[in-house]
């Protein structure tokens, strides 16, 4: 062994608590031996990811940036419907693609360096564009990045299932999640050191570091050791929508969840448009976007542990609660937008407001998640899984279209007042839900 690999081997022992790196349960012994290397590949990749999807982020970045460029109101609500919709619909159609693949991390390459792409247009709209056609190429460019994503998205969790062991996976994703957040956390404490400067370059540097985050995702990819996989099994796309229609017309208890997560949709609808209020009612600077890329980034390093230990009792709860916060976060939001006075005009309320409902996000987000993994058994888990994400993208593609509607008509604030009635439906569907924990 030489004296990089033995380095290499031994932090690998001394990041996981691992005595024996070659101990390996659920990989082949040829991807064991790479173990090692292979964590500190995926490590990289993941971090690169993360941290270009926070710079990136369709809930507060991109919303910023249009309002910046003085695009209509009715852009931002294609914003998540667009980023999330185009990361779970491929899903379906690509997953039998990939399938025939014996080597897969070919296309999580791909995925990367399209999103880079499409990021690298969106830092050009950010220094050269303006109104609706900047919003237009913005929106466009949104679309091929969620692609990248979703092609990006299915095949990581396939190179890392070959790669690395099931006990080290966690491991993995806590590392890269903590350095992640400790990079976005430094980013929003130097954005507000900059004060009420003009914000458009500030937004190219962060997509511009976005587009670098996702090559370093591409590169670490593309040296990944993986041993080529099983190509059968794969099921025609067509013979996979046909089971899950099915599905969701005799199971009565999938249905009714699915109707519940459309609901607390809402969570994920109403982040854009208090970012948009709280840039149109405090100024397009740059301290008011670092603070709230700072209360973001805490809301979300406080949110798991917090919701986590109530997910392992009761599932069904967290989306409960999580709605109720959500419909709260709402309602304070439109109303500060319409109360009096000069606090109002400040970036402080809305940024409060913002990352409570950060934290209400993300108890929708491992509620909804753990409660259909503990719904399904083993044998339908996949199927469940997939056809609840491509359902919630295509409602997300409609929904999103219908909002932006509404939200021209009856402004930002309006809009929020009927997502929090949405939340509060969602709320009252999932405390009819009945517990899968028990």
């Amino acid at each position: 062994m030489s004296d990089r690999a033995f380095s290499l081997t031994r932090l690998y022992e001394r990041v996981t608590g691992d005595e024996d790196s070659r101990l390996c349960k659920d990989i082949p012994d040829a991807a064991c031996h790479e173990q090692p290397g292979n964590f500190f590949r995926h490590l990289l990749a993941s971090l690169g990811n993360k941290l270009a999807d926070e710079l990136s982020s369709a809930r507060l970045v991109l919303p910023w940036l249009l309002g910046a460029l003085g695009a209509p109101v009715w852009m931002v609500g294609f914003l998540v419907p667009i980023r999330e919709a185009g990361a779970l619909l491929p899903q379906v159609f690509v997953a039998g693609y990939i399938r025939l693949k014996s080597i897969r991390k070919g296309v999580w390459v791909t995925g990367g360096i399209v999103q880079a792409l499409a990021a690298l247009v969106m830092a050009g709209m950010a220094l050269f564009g303006q109104g609706a056609w900047g919003g237009g190429i913005v929106l466009i460019a949104l679309v091929v990045l969620s692609l990248g994503r979703g092609l990006s998205s299915i095949a990581t969790k396939d190179v890392l299932g070959k790669t690395i062991s099931k006990q080290r996976r966690g491991t993995l994703m806590g590392w890269s999640g903590s350095m992640a957040g400790a990079i976005t956390l430094a980013v929003g404490a130097v954005l507000m050191l900059f004060g009420d400067r003009p914000g458009q370059i500030a937004l190219a540097i962060l997509l511009l570091a976005a587009t670098l985050g996702w090559m370093l995702n591409a590169f670490c990819a593309s040296r990944i050791k993986e041993a080529p996989g099983a190509t059968e099994g794969g099921q025609n796309v067509w013979s996979s929508l046909g089971e899950g229609l099915h599905l969701l017309r005799t199971d009565r208890h999938f249905r009714h969840f699915n109707m519940a997560r459309a609901l607390l949709l809402s969570s994920a609808l109403a982040l854009p448009y208090i970012a948009l209020l709280g840039q149109r009612q405090s100024g397009a600077d740059l301290g008011g976007l670092g603070i709230m890329i700072l209360v973001s980034g805490l809301a979300s390093m406080l949110a798991s542990p917090l919701w986590g230990k109530l997910a392992d009792r009761s599932s069904r709860k967290v989306m409960r609660d999580s709605a109720v916060l959500a419909t709260l976060c709402c309602t304070a939001a439109a109303l500060i937008a319409w109360l009096p006075g000069a606090w109002t005009q400040r970036i402080g309320p809305y940024a409060l407001v913002y990352a409570l409902l950060v934290i209400a996000h993300a108890g929708v987000r491992l509620g909804r998640k753990t409660y259909v993994v503990d719904m399904a058994g083993s044998e339908k888990r996949a199927l469940y899984v997939a056809l609840s994400n491509t359902f919630t993208g295509i409602l997300m593609l409609l929904i999103g279209g219908l909002l932006g509607a509404v939200a021209y008509v009856i402004g930002s604030a309006g809009l929020l007042l009927v997502l929090a009635a949405c939340a509060l439906g969602a709320a009252a569907s999932s405390q009819c839900l009945p517990e899968v924990e028990t």
